[in-house]
């Protein structure tokens, strides 16, 4: 069975993700990115590879991140400890040091007893498919056994946060000053550098969801649990909330009155802002197929082109990187600014976004009216053949017969689960009630056609 999913290696810690399986992990990755062009340059120059490791502050982290150090330190790969900071910090550090590759443990907005491992390349980029194939399969091979003078050093990374933050506040086209922020960091990654850097950048800060035990990462806190944060933005008169995940690659925001500011919605504000100023590539914006129709619509209205993937951040990755595009993202706060990052980056959106208010003088309820959010009802119809939903007739004539019926007002999209027996049914339409009753219609079709 593959050990890496949609985003690295994740599962149970000391369950499924044990010691064992983190050092035999690092070790086939120090095999097979080893093997690349410039890595086979250094070592004929003499030289050993470099890695940065990092880690969230989940309990887990500490003994995951000494088995991932000693694989790679007994693989002849230098090892820079960088503690714990974000993950796009990782993988922003992977580049800056010029290291061969990067290694990230976290389970990102998963609960506490979970964790995960993923791998940067260098520059900090993602691992495509068939590189994470090749290092499952090494796992099983032959490791590098250096002796003596080529086994690898572990060091620790003393100022990777301050190269961090001075990245960020580089980046930003606007100071924050006189704007008051509600940051919730999720009891994460974030927790120490978020409140530090929006600081920095002239913000007036208060801090939900900063104390990390190790056990309360992501509980009822952070950007898969709004209420606290909406709360505190109103009860302290903020002009904002921003909320990360655990990892805080990902940002969503409250406005004023303590509604949601979703990712679709951050993706419009900055594509407008970034078309102003001549900033977003080929007027294009990447996003997955699951984001909101209002999206599509305000950036036609803007002239700015939606392009649409696969849901998933890496999907956006790929096609910002093939066309070049400056920004993409989710609906769920995974934003990419290509200009200044090579992942979704939590606290880079959120000040960019904050720094939009601050350049324009707009609350972010203004900034966000550019795009109407059209209701979106979602119905996972289990117990069914997933397999055949795009094959059915009789589905796909009852999908045809929901969108003439919604023509410009709506949109349907019917997707097979990649972890579970079951469809998702998604309808959006001008009022939530149309939109509940055609996706039950779909999905009564769906139940009635594909049940196992």
């Amino acid at each position: 069975m593959p050990i890496f999913g949609t985003d690295g290696v994740r599962g149970l810690a000391n369950g499924i993700l044990t010691a064992d399986l983190a050092l035999t992990l690092a070790q086939a990755t120090a095999v097979v990115l080893g093997q690349g062009r410039t890595a086979e340059a250094r070592k004929a120059e003499g030289k050993r590879l470099t890695a940065v490791v990092a880690r969230d502050p989940r309990v887990s982290g500490h003994f995951l991140t000494a088995a991932v150090a000693a694989g790679l330190a007994s693989s002849g790969v230098d090892v820079l400890e960088a503690g714990v900071i974000p993950t796009p910090a990782l993988a922003f550090l992977v580049a800056d040091r010029d290291a061969d590759f990067g290694v990230m443990i976290s389970a990102s907005h998963n609960a506490a007893p979970d964790n995960g491992i993923k791998i940067f390349a260098r520059g900090g980029v993602k691992l495509p498919d068939v590189v994470e194939q090749r290092i499952e399969a090494a796992m099983d091979g032959d490791k590098l056994r250096p002796t003596g003078e080529g086994v690898g050093r572990i060091d620790r990374f003393s100022d990777a946060e301050d190269r961090y933050v001075v990245h960020l506040l580089a980046s930003l086209p606007h100071r924050l000053d006189g704007i008051k922020v509600v940051l919730d960091c999720a009891h994460g990654a974030a927790s120490g550098v978020s409140p530090e850097t929006f600081r920095d950048a002239g913000a007036e800060v208060t801090v939900i969801g900063a104390e990390p035990d190790g056990l309360n990462i992501n509980d009822g806190v952070g950007s898969t649990h709004l209420d606290n944060l909406a709360e505190a933005v109103v009860r302290l008169g903020a002009d904002i909330g921003i909320a990360h995940d655990g990892d805080a690659d990902r940002c969503l925001a409250v406005d004023a009155d303590g509604n949601v500011i979703d990712g679709d919605q951050i993706m419009a504000i900055l594509a407008v802002s970034m078309k102003e100023r001549g900033r977003l590539t080929d007027d294009t914006l990447v996003a997955t197929v699951m984001s909101n129709l209002g999206l599509h619509v305000a950036m036609r209205e803007h002239g700015i082109t939606v392009r649409q993937t696969a849901v998933g951040d890496r999907y956006v990755l790929e096609d910002m990187n093939a066309g070049g595009f400056a920004l993409g993202g989710e609906q769920s706060g995974h934003v990419i600014m290509s200009e200044y990052a090579t992942t979704g980056d939590g606290l880079l959106t959120g000040l960019h976004l904050v720094a939009e208010m601050a350049r324009q003088k707009k609350s972010i309820a203004e900034l966000a009216s550019i795009m109407t959010v059209y209701p979106q009802v979602l119905v996972n119809v289990r117990g069914v053949d997933k397999d055949r939903v795009a094959d059915d007739d009789a589905v796909q004539a009852a999908v045809r017969e929901v969108e003439t019926e919604l023509g410009d007002t709506g949109r349907v999209l019917l997707r097979k689960s990649g972890t579970e027996p079951l469809v998702r049914v998604m309808v959006e339409a001008a009022d939530a009630e149309s939109a509940q009753a055609y996706a039950d219609r779909l999905s009564d079709v769906v139940r009635e056609r594909l049940s196992l």
